[in-house]
């Protein structure tokens, strides 16, 4: 059983992003994608956003906008990650355990009453841990 969740408020955060296909499963290559059309990862926040479920909905592999950044240029699309109140919880060597994170947000589901009209947020924070936030109302 994971620690349970904290409360944060998160700021809107404007991104470029790529679609995945076939939702939550095309993530790698979308992220990948993504990470090809940029010049550096260095200094970058990368997120993982659902809106719907994993299996059908839509899933965005997206980077903070840098004021350095031309969308056009990189052939990339932007998009606003919506702020509000969102329950977190960490999981550790995120690589190793990808398969946590549809267990881990459905036990927050549980605990909070999820608002499903802003999606779900996964944050890589470092190489070994992941911030997943549940949108709640």
């Amino acid at each position: 059983m994971q620690a349970k969740s904290t409360i944060s408020q998160l700021d809107h955060i404007p991104v470029l992003f790529v679609y995945a296909k076939n939702s939550a499963q095309g993530g790698k290559k979308a992220f990948d994608k993504l990470e090809s059309k940029l010049s550096s990862m260095k200094h970058r926040k990368f997120y993982g956003v659902l809106e719907g479920s994993p299996e059908n909905g839509i899933f965005r592999a997206c980077t903070e906008i840098m004021d350095t950044d031309n969308p056009k240029q990189l052939g990339l699309e932007i998009w606003t990650i919506p702020g509000g109140k969102y329950a977190r919880r960490k999981i550790k060597n995120w690589l190793d355990n990808l398969h946590q994170i549809k267990p881990t947000f459905d036990e927050m589901k549980k605990e909070y009453v999820c608002d499903s009209s802003r999606p779900t947020i996964e944050f890589y924070y470092r190489e070994n841990i992941l911030y997943l936030y549940l949108p709640i109302k």
